[in-house]
């Protein structure tokens, strides 16, 4: 505490991100970072950007990031003026609660979902109510829409949800935004493209014939730039305006001009995106299988991570117990979910250190 601190700031409960430990021969599970490299085109395109002498880096990058919200555009068939860009998704639905989710009536999202949202809430004073998941941690419409139109500020959830994993059918978001005319409904779709082989779930779809849809989106999972922070939001114009005038009200210039082209190059190289979520939706399936084998309940995942719980032994003791053998998992010391871990899908060699640990610790 300090007297030097505004009111806000007393009152603040900061989000506590996945740990980053300087581990020797760490197998890291934590954090649902892919476990493979970004696209090669991704490097390539930045040594273009800085040249021979890295020049460009003494001017501003391109307020607007126009190359990148192009790049989105043609990967989901959208106008560009349908996309907003940002440092990072996260700070894509910062700008998204400030500008979209703050009315006199409360901001509904899960009981059990990503951890920021209360911590947005706090930031920027924002009314919410939690609507738990059923007793098989899915989202249920009905719960929302029983609240009445009439209740509801504005509905956002991940899809699949964190850190469960679990996959809302696009039917129930439609019927969900039909349901809630004059609410936005923003779904977060951080791990959505590992939900499907032949088809991803995405709601960006939606968008078109549901003018209260804004779709957020990462670079960071499945295209393997988390040291980059890139992020963006799909919506119809009215929606990414609200976006454009807080983010201009905050910092005109979130993207650097790296950033720009290396998450340019990712978006527009198909094919190696393809390959490697598929490696990552096999690796989770055979991990899925595996801890099964070894008596774990798996929730159905639609994420690059699991969600598993054994009968008998205590999740946090499991977690200690995997760190002593420089394995890092993520345990959540919270209601419902406090004899869970949630394991990010690494190499098929990283997840069979992470069983064969297990089979060990078990025994």
């Amino acid at each position: 505490m300090s007297r030097f601190w505004s009111p806000v700031v007393h009152d603040l409960t900061p989000y506590v991100p996945g740990e980053q430990p300087k581990l020797a021969n760490l197998v890291k599970l934590n954090t649902n970072e892919n476990p493979y490299p970004p696209s090669p085109r991704v490097l390539e395109a930045i040594r273009d950007e800085l040249g021979e002498s890295a020049d460009s880096l003494k001017l501003y990058p391109d307020p607007t990031g126009s190359q990148l919200k192009a790049a989105v555009g043609r990967h989901f068939g959208v106008p560009p003026e349908w996309v907003f860009v940002g440092n990072s998704s996260d700070e894509v639905l910062a700008h998204t609660f400030q500008a979209l989710l703050k009315h006199d009536k409360p901001l509904l999202f899960p009981d059990i979902s990503y951890s920021f949202y209360p911590v947005y809430c706090g930031l920027y004073g924002i009314d919410y109510e939690t609507v738990a998941l059923d007793e098989d941690f899915a989202i249920c419409v009905d719960d929302y829409l029983a609240r009445g139109a009439a209740k509801v500020g504005a509905v956002i959830f991940p899809n699949p949800n964190a850190p469960t994993g679990r996959l809302l059918p696009l039917a129930d978001i439609a019927r969900l935004a039909a349901a809630l005319p004059d609410s936005p409904i923003v779904i977060d779709e951080a791990y959505v493209d590992f939900g499907g082989l032949d088809v991803i779930p995405t709601a960006v779809g939606l968008v078109k014939q549901h003018p209260n849809i804004l779709v957020t989106q990462t670079l960071s999972k499945s295209r393997s730039l988390a040291g980059l922070r890139v992020g963006y939001a799909i919506g119809q114009p009215e929606l990414i305006e609200a976006l454009t005038r807080v983010k201009d009200s905050f910092n005109s210039y979130p993207l650097d001009r790296l950033a720009i082209v290396g998450a340019s190059a990712a978006m527009d190289d198909a094919d190696y995106f393809d390959q490697t979520r598929r490696h990552v939706i096999a690796s989770r399936d055979a991990l899925s299988n595996g801890l099964a084998a070894l008596g774990f309940s798996v929730l159905p995942s639609a994420a690059n991570f699991v969600f598993a719980r054994h009968p008998t032994r205590d999740a946090a003791a499991l977690a200690a117990a995997l760190r002593e053998r420089s394995i890092i998992v993520r345990h959540f010391k919270a209601a419902r979910i406090d004899q869970f871990l949630r394991i990010t899908v690494g190499t098929d060699v990283q997840c069979r250190l992470l069983l064969d640990a297990l089979k060990e610790i078990l025994a």
